[in-house]
């Protein structure tokens, strides 16, 4: 049993999301994954009631005859504590688990950051996961701003997809549809995690890939690799994470334990 978080595939994680694709195989998640990515991650994270990629995985859960009861649990930020528990059918019970945690897991600020430094702790191991330090922050940073990664004991991009990462590189959505004939043998999952760490942007033919904010790896990867893969380096050796504190009014923000905290600008239209 795991928290109901804000999810940057489905809205809010939690409820026959563990069926489907929890235990669910390889097309489903695929096809989950892609149709997130289509509307895009920055529109459906933290977003409450039943999304697209909701009413898919509730659809497929449908199939299940046996009788389904869920434990949704959500927990408070910093102190780690059982908030609360609903205990009901699935749909139910994450339904008020998602109201909960959109009240305690989302966290409004008054303007964007032009620079933001996402500090991850170390049970993200590879950048797969430590994403969830660009998918939680993306909506605050400015347009033409930059987030960066700050994760030294990161060395991969992911150890099950690293391959195919390889190959394709990270980029914005309309750079795998505008092109689909290349990209389309490939998992399509693989593909929506890509499309979520470059975040929102545009491509065409002539004018090529634009992306809405800069994207930086402050890690253990390589600059050869992290330009081989389409982001951004910096060397972490030149990052203090307590040099960024406290500078919210020069439009610079700390997150100093990235990954959980949903953060959202105040007049956002998805309050």
């Amino acid at each position: 049993m795991r928290p109901v978080f804000p999810h940057e595939v489905v809205g809010f994680s939690g409820g026959n999301k563990y069926f489907f694709p929890g235990i669910g195989g390889q097309e489903v998640i695929n096809l989950s994954h892609w149709l997130g990515a289509l509307i895009t991650c920055y529109e459906i994270i933290g977003t409450l009631g039943i999304t697209p990629v909701r009413r898919l995985i509730n659809r497929a859960a449908n199939l299940i005859s046996t009788p389904k009861l869920c434990l949704a649990m959500v927990v408070a930020p910093k102190t780690n504590q059982l908030a609360g528990l609903y205990i009901d059918q699935p749909e139910s019970a994450w339904e008020a688990a998602a109201q909960l945690s959109a009240k305690l897991n989302i966290k409004y600020v008054d303007r964007p950051f032009k620079q933001v430094l996402s500090v991850m702790p170390q049970m993200y191991d590879d950048i797969w996961t430590a994403a969830k330090g660009m998918y939680k922050l993306e909506p605050v940073v400015a347009d033409g701003g930059e987030l960066i990664i700050y994760a030294p004991h990161i060395t991969e991009f992911s150890y099950t997809h690293g391959e195919i990462l390889s190959e394709v590189g990270y980029h914005v959505r309309d750079y795998f549809l505008k092109q689909w004939h290349k990209f389309q043998d490939y998992p399509a999952g693989v593909l929506a995690h890509s499309t979520h760490l470059k975040g929102m942007g545009t491509f065409d033919l002539i004018e090529g890939e634009q992306a809405r904010i800069r994207v930086t790896l402050a890690t253990g990867i390589s600059a050869e690799r992290c330009a081989a893969h389409n982001l951004n380096y910096r060397d972490p050796a030149t990052i203090r994470p307590t040099e960024w504190a406290n500078r919210e009014d020069e439009g610079i923000l700390l997150v100093p334990k990235a990954g959980e905290i949903l953060y959202r600008l105040s007049d956002s239209n998805f309050q």
